[in-house]
């Protein structure tokens, strides 16, 4: 047994007491090397004992060099594989080899090569990688809207409504607007099918919030089921109710003639039944709410709180309007209407 290979606490023969500790460093004195008798061995030739070091430290000296070429010929068990393994993760380093292409990897099945561990590996990437949910539908393309309309306002138009005639206050305080009318396709989304028509709103404005006699038109939403005039039906589609009871005499704000500004009209849906004549008065929300709000033929003039267009203008909006379209009316001033 050599010095490298004692256990620890294990005792070296009494000759290498004085380099032990070289001699568990550098592999220690082969077993077969010569050995110099004891003191024990020859009791009638006593040593003394600087003969005895000088003679261990000859004995020891050329071993050195043969211990430390062994030490460093010897790599760590499993190197060249940790060097070969890492390969694939890290550029060999400067001045050694590169593994064979041919020589499978630490922990790479006996008969499979590298470069098929590598395949099979890149493979695995690659089917990693294909694994991925498949794509659904494109999103649909974003319809046009009616410019002008926030979100707040959209959202209050019905799902179902097809047409809709947007007036637009100059101001909130302004009494003349413009009204344009849109038709929504499912494919093109809303379309404006008319050039912004000059008309008149209530003397004061708009309100959020309208009373009987304020003088200001309501702001919202609102349906288009019924219409009427003083004259006979001129091709409506909506239901068109013709009677006397659509006269009107007296002066505007302005001092201008109101006759025949109920010519045509049509009911706007603002605190009143839908589906009955314009001529019905019932108020749902209460008479202090107002109502009797109509689009109907401009006297060059402010309203009450209705909203007029011209007589030509009138006539081709009731011929437009129809009933299976759920036609309504956005109102209001343009930055109410932004909201």
């Amino acid at each position: 047994m050599t010095a490298g290979d004692a256990p620890d606490g294990a005792t070296a023969p009494r000759l290498a007491v004085a380099s032990s500790g070289a001699s568990s460093r550098c592999g220690g004195v082969p077993a077969d090397a010569t050995s110099v008798p004891s003191t024990t061995e020859r009791p009638d030739m006593p040593v003394p004992r600087r003969s005895r070091l000088v003679l261990a430290a000859t004995l020891l000296f050329p071993l050195l060099p043969l211990a430390g070429c062994t030490a460093a010929a010897d790599p760590a068990p499993g190197g060249g594989d940790r060097q070969r393994s890492a390969a694939g993760a890290a550029p060999t380093p400067a001045g050694a080899a590169p593994a064979s292409a041919g020589t499978a990897p630490a922990g790479t099945a006996p008969g499979t090569g590298g470069g098929d561990g590598r395949r099979s590996a890149a493979g695995a990437g690659q089917e990693g990688a294909s694994v991925k949910a498949a794509p659904g539908p494109p999103a649909p393309a974003t319809l046009p809207v009616i410019p002008g309309l926030g979100p707040a306002t959209r959202a209050r138009i019905p799902k179902d409504s097809r047409q809709a005639v947007v007036v637009r206050g100059d101001d909130r305080d302004a009494s003349t607007s413009t009204a344009t009318l849109y038709e929504h396709d499912p494919v093109t989304g809303w379309t404006a099918v008319s050039d912004p028509w000059p008309a008149h709103n209530a003397a004061k404005g708009w309100t959020d919030h309208h009373l009987q006699g304020d003088l200001r038109s309501p702001i919202g939403v609102y349906g288009l089921t019924d219409a009427g005039g003083l004259l006979d039906d001129p091709g409506a589609k909506l239901p068109y109710e013709q009677g006397e009871g659509f006269t009107v005499t007296g002066n505007g704000s302005l001092g201008e003639p109101l006759e025949g500004s109920f010519d045509y009209v049509v009911a706007i849906n603002y605190n009143r039944r839908p589906g009955v004549t314009p001529l019905d008065w019932t108020r749902p929300w209460g008479d202090e709410r107002g109502g009797g709000i109509w689009i109907h033929v401009d006297h060059d003039g402010p309203t009450q709180g209705c909203v007029s267009l011209e007589r030509d203008r009138m006539r081709e909006l009731l011929r437009w309007l129809d009933p299976e379209k759920k036609p309504v009316v956005v109102m209001g001033d343009v930055l109410s209407l932004g909201r």
